[in-house]
């Protein structure tokens, strides 16, 4: 069984770029709000 008070080896490289893919995420929900929000459909020309 591990020690709890071990540390986990955790790449930086891979918090950044978690990072960076969270904001992304996140700025792809604002463009669909805002999408919604100026024309009424959730993907325009679809639905």
């Amino acid at each position: 069984m591990e020690n709890k008070n071990q540390k986990r080896n955790i790449y930086p490289q891979k918090i950044s770029a978690e990072n960076l893919n969270g904001r992304f995420a996140l700025l792809e929900v604002i463009a669909l709000v805002v999408a919604y929000i100026s024309s009424g459909q959730i993907i325009p020309g679809i639905l």
